[in-house]
């Protein structure tokens, strides 16, 4: 049963992002992401409560998800690397070749209107800031890179600089591999703003 309700609410998360794409979160109704998934209303509203709500559980299982891989990534490397190729493998959170920035600026703009999806946005964000904050704080110990601030601040700030450039490389219409040069040039920026020199 329980099996069954997680596969249930999976394709429901895979269809909501298929049809989020493609026509935004406004545009986006429950009964287009139940027929793409193949389910009922019913299905629908035994797993979420609303479509907003949808959304979050799906912005956070991408975000969740990169955020495995980037920990992965930087356990594996060699200890040899220059500290901008460390703080890339941090900085990777813009989510890109799973969640487009055009659906995180559309939660952040329905949540400007709803207080109620701005707090559960707000509570998602400092979950992904907790995430990032341990990935740092392992590669400052493990790599023995003294911070030049909080690991809180430097969280925040590597997450506001992703996004941003995650942004504004999707305006501009960027390749992906445009899109990665933008985020080295403004990586090699801040990095020195982040690592104080050993």
């Amino acid at each position: 049963m329980a099996r069954s309700r997680e596969n249930t609410r999976a394709r429901l998360l895979e269809a909501a992002h298929e049809v989020f794409a493609e026509v935004g979160l406004d545009a986006a109704s429950v009964e287009t992401i139940c027929e793409r998934a193949g389910f009922t209303r019913g299905a629908f509203y035994s797993n979420f409560e609303s479509k907003d709500e949808l959304f979050l559980a799906l912005i956070t299982q991408l975000s969740e998800d990169k955020l495995d891989e980037v920990s992965v990534r930087v356990k594996r490397l060699s200890g040899t690397e220059d500290p901008i190729d460390l703080v890339r493998q941090i900085a990777d959170m813009s989510l890109a070749e799973r969640m487009e920035p055009e659906l995180l600026s559309e939660v952040r703009t329905q949540a400007l209107r709803d207080p109620r999806l701005a707090e559960a946005f707000l509570a998602w964000r400092a979950q992904i800031l907790g995430r990032v904050e341990t990935i740092i704080r392992e590669v400052s110990e493990l790599r023995g890179l003294p911070l030049r601030m909080p690991v809180a601040d430097a969280a925040a700030l590597l997450l506001d600089v992703s996004e941003q450039c995650s942004v504004q490389s999707a305006l501009e219409r960027l390749t992906e591999r445009q899109a990665a040069r933008a985020m080295q040039s403004r990586l090699e920026q801040v990095v020195p703003l982040l690592i104080a020199s050993t």
